[in-house]
């Protein structure tokens, strides 16, 4: 039973025509064994060696007392001769010397551990002398990297198998009632074991054994992991007897009770142990350095991306049967990335590179604090939770932890700084609903502390704030920027008029400026008179001092200057938006470069435009660092953009992409357009039920918006698709060919 590794014996078995000598290097239970034997008995390897093909297994002795007489008597055995004599290699080499042979030394980790010992150096001399023999080719199957010198050596690392072929060897012994009712849930266990060969095929046969169901099956796993790994005796029965194996090597076992300190941090950690901070993590582990190099040639861990990282069966064997992190370490470890936290700030440092680098590192330790000490580590989770949002912005496991914090007394207010700060980071990602809850989950808590202005904060984006009794208790400052929220969202729902929106945020001295600019906005959005609006605009514009009020105020005089059909002057002042942000706001910069795509291509310049919407993969970098929302625009930009230009294939690609992109992020209005952009595209294509289908799943995206369907572009002239895709507007007038529709 042998999946997954056909391109893998095929290039091995090419290499060993070829007369090389092979290392199969990799953790216990990777199947390197297995490999050895297929090989073994592949056509053009019996054609070549018949029948001196010798699989010479050192599998059960123990290292710390193996002897150079052990290793040579053990080969003898394999090759069918009786040593005699003082002289065992010269022996086996003359038995070898009568026609080719392949030889494969199996668990070679036995005698390349004992290898230190002054007696025992004779072996990998032994093995260089049977190497250079003519005809002898050597496989060698070992956890340990310390191969044999003075051997050409050819190694591979055994990797795990990829997913299709996990499920197949999977099924292959466990076989349920009905394999589709078990697929969903098994991949996920199959991930969870890291598509580990030796887990797999344990964890399958200790279901078939046991007769159980997949439900029981998942929810046994997600009880006693490694647990359900052992049902016998040896390494092909336990995951525990192979990693014991590992565990007890000399290598290891000299390094002291440092070496099982560092295994428990590495497990703990998600993403592993960084290298070039460890010494810094982990300050008092003298030894780190070699104890990661040992660790990584005992084939227990494995280096990725600068990390020192485990397979999930060894991470889960380490959690559930060594003792649980050493106190200091763990303490040496919180310090460093709590330090970390409390020192990142909005400027791009050394600090905020750690962030970036350990991010989720950093959320586990603290998920694991809030569970144990809240009172002490809600400080540093919503100071992360502002980190994240600065440098890394993405959704975050610490949301539940943040929830499930008990409400006492001492941690009400506490916890709902968490939850206000985790509120602002979805409302980065543009996670509305999301941002709600935690929003919603803040004000009571601070209600209860006394904290007004901060239950005032939290419903700024809720009506509700009008009727609440701390209304009276806040500040003007904050009163005013209630209110400039408040408008900011009722303007996108055209509940009110537009003469109302931003007046009362307007007579405060802070939001005032802001507050006039956006009025002669929402005005333009509801259908003003469009020079009145550009000449107020104007006048504003020279009273801008802020980059943000700047910024609103030319962004509205683009969209104005566009809708009258100056587009020449819509990219002009997009671009000096631009260039207020270059070399500070990086994703400020291709946001509105977008924006600028967008004209190019209104204005038939399809080539410039899909140059402004595809930087240099530098700038793309950034803003993908900076927010998931981008992706959304500039995948919206380039739909339009290729609808525009007629390249319908490719504008639908990009629709359905954003669309996708929507769905991960819980982002409404961009799901709207991209329905109504693939609407249209059915539309031309003439096949208006699928149309229709597209137009009417518009209308949930809107009401769950507020949105009015008349007005889902209103406050977004930019994203208005050109006048020939009539099909949206047919749509909403019920005409020919929608008349029986809605």
């Amino acid at each position: 039973m042998f999946y997954g590794r056909g391109d893998l014996i095929a290039e091995l078995t090419n290499l060993i025509v070829n007369d090389e000598h092979v290392a199969l290097i990799g953790p216990g239970g990777m199947g390197k064994s297995s490999l050895a034997k297929t090989i073994l008995h592949e056509a053009v390897i019996t054609e070549k060696f018949a029948d001196r093909r010798y699989f010479v297994t050192y599998d059960g002795m123990d290292p710390s007392a193996i002897t150079f007489e052990a290793f040579t008597t053990r080969f003898a055995e394999a090759l069918g001769i009786e040593l005699t004599g003082a002289n065992p290699v010269r022996q086996i080499s003359t038995c070898l010397r009568s026609a080719s042979a392949l030889l494969v030394l199996d668990n070679a980790e036995t005698f390349e551990e004992a290898s230190g010992t002054s007696a025992l150096r004779e072996i990998p001399q032994a093995i260089a002398e049977i190497a250079c023999i003519p005809g002898v080719i050597l496989i060698l199957t070992s956890r340990s990297r310390r191969s044999a010198p003075n051997v050409p050596w050819i190694t591979k690392d055994i990797l795990p198998l990829d997913s299709n072929s996990a499920q197949e060897a999977f099924f292959r012994i466990y076989r349920p009632a009905s394999r589709e009712n078990g697929e969903g849930g098994i991949a996920n266990l199959l991930q969870d074991l890291e598509y580990h060969p030796l887990s797999i095929n344990l964890i399958a046969n200790a279901a078939q054994q046991n007769g159980w169901s997949p439900a029981i099956l998942l929810e046994r796993w997600n009880d006693q992991h490694s647990a359900v790994l052992n049902h016998g005796e040896g390494k092909l029965q336990s995951l525990s007897y192979t990693m014991q194996l590992s565990l007890s090597s000399p290598s290891i076992q000299k390094l002291g009770e440092e070496v099982r300190h560092a295994l428990t941090i590495i497990a703990f950690l998600p993403q592993g142990l960084n290298e070039a901070l460890s010494k810094r993590i982990l300050p008092s582990t003298l030894q780190i350095d070699t104890i990661c190099d040992v660790l990584w040639r005992q084939s227990l861990v494995y280096r990725q991306d600068g990390f020192v990282k485990m397979l999930a069966p060894i991470r889960h064997y380490v959690q559930d049967s060594l003792p649980p992190p050493d106190p200091t370490c763990f303490r040496e470890l919180r310090t460093f990335y709590y330090c970390t936290v409390q020192q990142c700030s909005e400027e791009r440092d050394d600090y905020a590179d750690i962030i970036i680098s350990d991010h989720l590192n950093i959320e586990h330790v603290i998920a694991f604090d809030l569970a144990h000490i809240p009172e002490m580590t809600c400080p540093t989770c919503w100071t992360f939770l502002q980190c994240l949002n600065w440098h890394l912005p993405r959704p975050t496991t610490l949301t539940p932890s943040i929830f499930s914090i008990i409400e006492n007394s001492s941690v009400q207010e506490l916890k709902a700084y968490c939850l206000w700060h985790l509120g602002w980071l979805y409302m980065t990602l543009s996670q509305f609903r999301e941002a709600i809850q935690a929003f919603q989950a803040a004000e009571p808590l601070y209600l209860t502390a006394g904290n007004h202005e901060m239950v005032a904060k939290c419903v700024i984006v809720l009506e509700v704030i009008r009727r609440s009794e701390s209304w009276k208790y806040i500040s003007e400052p904050t009163e005013a920027k209630v209110w400039y929220f408040l408008d900011m969202a009722r303007m996108f729902t055209f509940t009110t008029s537009a003469d109302e929106l931003f007046v009362k945020s307007s007579e405060d001295c802070i939001w005032d400026l802001d507050s006039k600019i956006w009025h002669w906005r929402a005005k333009f959005y509801y259908g003003g008179d469009i020079v009145q609006v550009n000449t107020h605009l104007e006048d504003l514009f020279p009273q801008c001092t802020d980059t943000d009020d700047l910024t609103d105020a030319l962004e509205g005089l683009a969209e104005v200057a566009f809708c009258e059909g100056r587009l020449s002057k819509a990219m002009d002042i997009l671009q000096k938006i631009i260039e207020t942000f270059e070399g500070q706001r990086l994703h400020n910069v291709l946001w509105y470069t977008v924006l600028k795509a967008l004209v190019a291509s209104k204005q038939g310049d399809h080539s410039l435009a899909r140059e402004l919407v595809n930087p240099a993969p530098g700038l793309l970098q950034s803003f993908a660092l900076r927010t998931a929302f981008v992706f959304l625009h500039r995948s919206y930009g380039s739909a339009c953009i290729e609808l525009t230009a007629g390249a319908y294939d490719k504008a639908e690609s990009h629709f359905i992409a954003t669309i996708e992109g929507c769905d991960i992020q819980g982002h409404l209005d961009f799901k709207a357009y991209s329905k109504r952009g693939l609407g249209e595209i059915a539309f031309v294509h003439g096949d208006f039920a699928l149309a229709a289908r597209c137009f009417t799943e518009i209308q949930p995206l809107c009401t769950e918006m507020g949105v009015p369907l008349q007005h889902l572009y209103s406050c977004e002239p930019f994203y208005v698709l050109p006048d020939r895709f009539r099909g949206w507007t047919a749509f909403l007038e019920s005409r020919s060919p929608f008349a029986n529709i809605m």
